[in-house]
């Protein structure tokens, strides 16, 4: 009978880590050889678990990946220009800690959003904050919380999270305003949280994409500057799976 009002006073208080815990405890009979503390170590280790489990479920939510990956399925044998120590030295998570960047270049289909998808995972589990974005799409979502006054929000939004990949940055030339907007972005950010870049155009070139000369210094020179760069080579993965062999 106690045991029972024991469980209904733990899940008033919600913790349904112990909960499931005392009633292991109750179930099995090895348990009764512990020592108090031991049995209440016990209790305190799932309810921390499973409040981690679920913290960072949350986090994979949030980050809402363009692809589900992670850095133990990398393919490191097929030739794409992927040195396995430095990409396993970035999957430590030390370069977002130190608010760092991360660009990652090559041609169409070699992976680099499955890489980019799979750090950010990695960072999840680290206890990163994370949050993908396809460039388009960002600036668009820029644009009407402009007019619907929800900008700075928004804005404050971005800032809060770790680790924000942008994907497919350089498909079109930017306007003006979608410039200011994105130097908003990576000023906001600057030396406080780190950006993944993904983009199939070499880094030469975004000067030129992004326009308006005086913006793309600032862009370029709060992103680029303090960035690691891992520049992907090699055919299309999709075609390569993609492939159907012919009988002759």
């Amino acid at each position: 009978m106690l045991v029972n009002e024991t469980i209904d006073k733990l899940k008033a208080m919600r913790l349904s880590g112990m909960v499931q815990g005392l009633k292991e405890q109750e179930q099995n009979p090895n348990y009764q050889d512990l020592s108090f503390e031991e049995r209440l170590g016990h209790l305190v280790e799932r309810e921390w678990l499973l409040r981690e489990e679920r913290r960072f479920a949350r986090r994979l939510k949030e980050a809402s990946f363009r692809i589900k990956a992670t850095v133990e399925e990398l393919d490191f044998h097929t030739p794409r220009n992927l040195n396995r120590a430095f990409i396993m030295e970035l999957a430590g998570c030390q370069w977002i800690k130190r608010h760092h960047n991360l660009i990652i270049t090559g041609p169409t289909g070699v992976g680099k959003t499955y890489l980019a998808c799979a750090l950010g995972h990695r960072a999840c589990v680290a206890g990163y904050r994370v949050k993908y974005y396809r460039v388009g799409r960002l600036l668009s979502k820029l644009a009407l919380a402009r007019g619907d006054g929800s900008y700075l929000s928004l804005m404050k939004s971005l800032v809060k999270v770790n680790l924000l990949i942008l994907d497919d940055w350089g498909l079109n030339q930017l306007n003006k305003n979608q410039a200011l907007d994105l130097l908003e972005v990576i000023e906001d950010r600057h030396q406080r949280c780190s950006t993944i870049v993904i983009s199939q155009i070499p880094i030469d070139a975004w000067h030129q994409l992004i326009g308006e000369a005086t913006i793309a210094d600032a862009i370029l020179d709060r992103l680029v500057h303090n960035a690691y760069r891992v520049e992907m080579k090699g055919e299309s993965m999709r075609k390569q799976k993609g492939k159907v062999s012919t009988l002759e």
